[in-house]
């Protein structure tokens, strides 16, 4: 099981979207990056604001090039304003 996750820094009011086999892992490294260039160290309050399951890897990677190509806060805020818009992303990409 993938997942396709969008995180939330309040401090920065900035999204952060991947993807990840692991997503309390995931979560956990870019809440102590190792990395102090990388986006996530610029703040410490990154919360998970949306998570989508994928069967697959190559969905997974699919549905986040779709979501970070809209490039639209209001799109990723209608992601869990809109239920069906995470089913039409699936069905768009479950071929993968």
């Amino acid at each position: 099981m993938f997942h396709v996750y969008i995180l939330y820094s309040k401090k920065l009011d900035r999204f952060y979207i991947g993807y990840t086999s692991k997503l309390d892992r995931r979560l956990e490294f870019h809440l102590n990056p190792t990395k102090t260039n990388a986006f996530t160290a610029k703040a410490k309050d990154w919360d998970i604001y949306f998570n989508l399951e994928c069967e697959t890897k190559s969905q997974a990677l699919a549905i986040e090039k779709h979501i970070k190509k809209m490039k639209s806060k209001i799109f990723i805020e209608n992601l869990t304003r809109y239920p069906e818009m995470s089913t039409k992303l699936i069905e768009k990409y479950k071929s993968l």
